[in-house]
């Protein structure tokens, strides 16, 4: 069953797909935010064309588990996109899945600018990943 993860932020939304088996998931894309019906069908295109049974979104808790404005944001964004789709849409608990992610892109020696670009969708594949193993 492929996996699309989401990574919702003001500015971005980063998108992460795990394939069948659930061993690997990849960064995707990153989405520029353009307004919530213009993301939400490009959300949907992406899940159409990689044949997603499941789609999973990053939900921003503070650390002590409470939910913060960001956090009613992604939950308002994630109820639209359920009443848009026939795909399940979960939420996944992401807490430092950004900080992850910017540490394996430094790991890996990326330049800042790259890295700010990627990070969105790097942190998507890692909420994917750890759906999985949840």
């Amino acid at each position: 069953m492929a996996i699309l993860g989401l990574d919702v932020g003001e500015k971005r939304i980063g998108v992460a797909l795990a394939g069948a088996e659930g061993l690997l998931a990849i960064p995707l894309t990153v989405i520029n935010r353009a307004g919530e019906e213009a993301d939400l069908e490009t959300i949907i295109a992406l899940a159409e064309e990689h044949g997603v049974k499941r789609i999973v979104v990053g939900l921003p808790r503070s650390m002590d588990g409470s939910l913060g404005r960001q956090a009613e944001k992604t939950l308002a964004f994630s109820r639209e996109l359920s009443q848009h789709t026939d795909v399940p849409v979960d939420t996944w608990d992401e807490r430092l899945s950004t900080v992850a992610a910017e540490r394996l892109l430094l790991g890996a020696g990326m330049k800042r600018e790259k890295r700010k670009a990627r990070r969105d969708a790097m942190a998507a594949a890692i909420i994917c990943r750890l759906t999985w193993m949840g």
